[in-house]
């Protein structure tokens, strides 16, 4: 879409919000696409681990929560989509049945083993949450990524019960997994949203013509359609992504 309405554009690729944020933002990087609740969490803890999360389930509260933080930042959002993409838990089919699970409430007090990415443990939105909410009680945190292969493996095997992925994942019916629902709300919003320098934002206000329609469009079934694509048909992330802007009429 920036191509599209004249801009150059170099993509550079982390493996993680705090490599980017910390060193690169918004001096060295304009525009990177990221979650409403995920920006906010960081910038409210990035000096104090141990601070009080200001996000919450509530889109309209969190913003306003957040403007302070965005401020001194020196980056501001675009409009959030109506596609949100949280973190997500798993279980086999066959164990939702066999325990009557349908939403993570119903693990109280059972002794669970999570796969899951290596910083989950500590995070509110991973197996903190799990534990002092949920009152789940976790034997073990394996760190084997985030909606990865072996998470998946080890969810099927049953060295976990419960793997973490994303509430827009569209390959776990064709694996045989179930979602559980965050039935106490523990995941804040996560909002698809553009981020920006406020810099770059003064200085090219039509960004936001290019950026935004988008943003007007996107759809949480959209977003699991598409994964769905990628990660069930394996087709290449750039054709789905034409496809969408193209049949989304985006492109002029």
């Amino acid at each position: 879409l920036l191509i599209n309405a004249g801009y150059s554009v170099e993509k550079k690729l982390v493996t993680s919000r705090d490599i980017y944020m910390k060193d690169q933002f918004p001096d060295k990087v304009d525009v990177a696409p990221e979650y409403v609740g995920g920006v906010l969490d960081y910038l409210s803890t990035v000096n104090d681990p141990d601070a009080e999360t200001i996000t919450t389930s509530d889109l309209d509260e969190t913003l306003t929560a957040g403007e302070q933080l965005m401020k001194e930042k020196g980056i501001a959002f675009l409009n959030p989509a109506e596609a949100t993409d949280t973190n997500a838990f798993f279980v086999t089919q066959e164990y939702a049945e066999d325990n009557d699970v349908s939403k993570l409430s119903d693990l109280r007090g059972k002794k669970i083993t999570l796969a899951g990415h290596a910083d989950c443990e500590a995070r509110l939105d991973c197996a903190k949450g799990l534990e002092k909410v949920y009152g789940i009680k976790l034997k073990e945190v394996l760190p084997l990524g985030f909606a990865s292969d072996q998470t998946y493996q080890s969810v099927a095997d049953g060295e976990s019960q419960l793997g973490l992925t994303s509430t827009t994942d569209g390959t776990l019916e064709e694996q045989g997994f179930v979602l559980l629902e965050d039935d106490k709300s523990v995941q804040p919003v996560q909002n698809l949203v553009p981020v920006v320098s406020q810099k770059f934002l003064d200085d090219h206000t039509d960004v936001v013509d290019a950026l935004n329609p988008l943003m007007d469009k996107l759809t949480t079934d959209d977003l699991t359609e598409l994964n769905r694509r990628v990660g069930v048909e394996r087709e290449k992330v750039e054709d789905v992504a034409q496809d969408y802007l193209t049949e989304q009429s985006l492109l002029g």
